[in-house]
């Protein structure tokens, strides 16, 4: 008989322990990121504004994804307490500032360089759970670049399901004939500009005009049987 009991009592602890799970999900943090695409110039300030709401017991980070790169734990905020960890090329980087004050996580980088072109994400992660945000894209421009690039496309295309196309971009380096990148960009009404392809620092499409030292280089990206889901602006 005493067996029997203790048995059921097994069983009764397990099945409230799921609905408290269930109870707990249901009930947990979430952030909120301003996302889009923002365009700042060389020494500028940012402000990049992310908010949660929900469970204490959670943190919030933020994180750095540069083009073609994976992405970087920059920060970390237990939501409990008051204290924010930079890591690696962050910490104790004086241009890089966090506003915890109201449940905001709004992250501020100082005299924007160059290399802080990248898409940044705010995370909240609970009871082993990472949630990522859109993110936001900024891009530093810098008044020292001589490169300059054109798009030689026409402005709209019209295909058919099934059909396939080819976009051309061809970028004018001028004298500049070292290695560079060229990204391709997605942008339509239902999300923000996403990178989806890259060409990697080679110069084996770019050729010289005759009598220049003008570098010219034309990249291309196929679309094979594409569908509704592609239509957006390149």
């Amino acid at each position: 008989m005493m067996i029997s009991k203790l048995f059921v009592f097994f069983l009764t602890c397990v099945f409230v322990g799921a609905d408290g799970l269930k109870t707990y999900l249901k009930s947990s943090s979430f952030v909120r990121q301003k996302s889009g695409f923002l365009s700042v110039n060389v020494g500028d300030t940012v402000t990049l504004e992310c908010s949660y709401e929900g469970y204490e017991l959670t943190w919030i980070s933020w994180y750095k994804q540069s083009l073609g790169g994976k992405p970087e734990l920059m920060s970390s905020f237990y939501a409990y307490s008051t204290e924010v960890t930079f890591f690696d090329e962050f910490k104790d980087n004086s241009r890089f500032k966090l506003d915890i004050e109201n449940k905001n996580h709004d992250l501020k980088i100082l005299n924007l360089e160059i290399s802080d072109s990248a898409t940044y994400y705010c995370a909240v992660s609970y009871a082993m759970i990472l949630k990522f945000t859109e993110g936001v894209t900024v891009n530093v421009k810098g008044s020292g670049l001589t490169v300059m690039s054109s798009v030689d496309q026409s402005s709209s295309e019209n295909i058919h399901a099934g059909d396939s196309v080819t976009l051309n971009c061809t970028v004018h380096t001028g004298s500049c004939d070292e290695e560079h990148r060229v990204y391709w960009f997605k942008d339509s009404e239902d999300s923000h500009p996403g990178l989806i392809y890259t060409h990697g620092g080679r110069n084996d499409q770019c050729k010289r005009k005759n009598n220049t030292q003008t570098h010219s280089c034309v990249y291309e990206l196929s679309i094979k049987n594409p569908h509704e889901s592609h239509a957006g602006i390149y």
